[in-house]
């Protein structure tokens, strides 16, 4: 059996927009959950699909886009992790001090640096 705890196989549809692009396309993935029907119904189903994206879009897509991590050099040793740590720790202070995008945060913390360190309880 090539999927041994697969309890339930789902279709979703949905549609993305680029939004650099404005271009718009429909794709259809399957999902297999371990999760038995009794202990999920479709709408639990839904809710950990949504949860997935949710952690795709706080975290992956600010890694990708405001902190440009795909470019990176560094790529020897210990650094990326070096590097992904910083990146997540200065998104969590980010977000502690009351900024909703990361993008802001950043261009704010160039500017006025000496007072987002002043902020930080140290």
């Amino acid at each position: 059996m090539k999927f041994p705890h697969a309890e339930q196989v789902f279709k979703v549809h949905r549609e993305v927009e680029y939004l650099k692009s404005g271009t718009r396309r429909e794709e259809i993935v399957y999902r297999i959950s371990s999760l038995s029907a009794d202990r999920a119904d479709t709408a639990q189903l839904l809710e950990h699909n949504r949860g997935h994206w949710e952690i795709e879009n706080h975290l992956h897509y600010v890694c990708d886009v405001s902190f440009d991590e795909d470019r990176s050099q560094v790529r020897i040793g210990e650094g990326p992790r070096a590097m992904a740590s910083i990146r997540n720790l200065a998104m969590g202070i980010f977000r502690l001090l009351g900024f909703h995008y990361i993008r802001d945060a950043t261009r704010y913390s160039a500017i006025r640096h000496e007072e987002v360190f002043r902020l930080l309880p140290i």
